[in-house]
């Protein structure tokens, strides 16, 4: 996720407790160098993420009927993925502003949130530019 956000130079907020050990020594291991070039944000709480943000907040889940292909995105916006086993509590969820669905005609369950991410990314960045 580190690598996407600093490839496409868009900004990453991580929303503790997140899925994912973040200290400092697991960010350098797992992003590499692209740590040093990512925008990162840690915000210790959901609350304080919802106090400081600007946008319409834009939820990838399994739990939507509305497909990405047919959503309209907006400068601004920030996508949100959840845990991997979880997806994101309730109380999130219908803070969204709009709840999108990857639609997969394979008939997999899930991809993961990294690939979810860019393939969303991918779209918005498509029809932004």
């Amino acid at each position: 996720m580190i690598r996407l956000a600093a490839c496409f130079d868009v900004p990453i907020d991580v929303i503790e407790p997140c899925g994912f050990p973040f200290s400092v020594k697991a960010l350098r291991r797992s992003a590499m160098d692209y740590a040093d070039i990512a925008d990162i944000t840690r915000h210790d709480s959901w609350e304080l993420f919802q106090e400081q943000r600007e946008g319409r907040l834009i939820l990838l889940t399994t739990k939507s009927a509305t497909p990405l292909w047919d959503f309209k995105f907006q400068a601004g916006d920030i996508l949100m993925t959840g845990r991997e086993s979880a997806g994101v509590p309730d109380d999130v969820a219908m803070a969204a502003d709009a709840r999108l669905l990857i639609p997969m005609p394979g008939g997999g369950r899930s991809l993961n949130v990294a690939v979810s991410s860019g393939i969303a990314l991918g779209e918005a960045v498509r029809q932004l530019r």
